[in-house]
């Protein structure tokens, strides 16, 4: 049975993760998948990800997250909600790209020029897909 939604695994992924309190988590390629992984990190909420290549252990390439904790081992990422579903798109124009958290968290948006932070879709002037918040 195919998958209806990837990129919501992918969240689902990272928070179970978390609330097992794994360090890292390993989750099935794409470029989105990619580029959120990126978005993730450069904002701090991953220490770090890469893509393994394919092996005899697992036929397609993989993505490796190491999951980001304070000292008292309390995760940088405290929530992670998918908001475009295959069901349910939602497109927005740059004007109307919401603020997460009051501004303390991040929209990651889709557009035209490739995924970004819903802070920096505003800056650049472009609209998309309002793919996840993060914070």
């Amino acid at each position: 049975m195919s998958m209806t939604d990837p990129v919501a695994d992918f969240l689902t992924r990272i928070r179970n993760a978390i609330n097992a309190s794994h360090e890292t988590v390993d989750i099935p390629a794409s470029k989105l998948k990619k580029e959120i992984a990126r978005v993730l990190k450069e904002q701090g909420y991953i220490d770090a990800f890469s893509v393994e290549a394919p092996s005899s252990s697992h036929p397609a390439e993989l993505i490796k997250i190491d999951l980001k904790y304070s000292d008292d081992r309390r995760s940088a990422i405290s929530g992670i909600r998918r908001i475009s579903r295959p069901g349910q798109r939602n497109y927005v124009g740059n004007a109307d790209i919401p603020k997460v958290q009051g501004g303390l968290g991040t929209a990651i948006v889709s557009t035209s020029k490739g995924v970004m932070t819903g802070h920096d879709a505003r800056k650049a002037g472009v609209g998309g897909e309002v793919v996840a918040y993060v914070w």
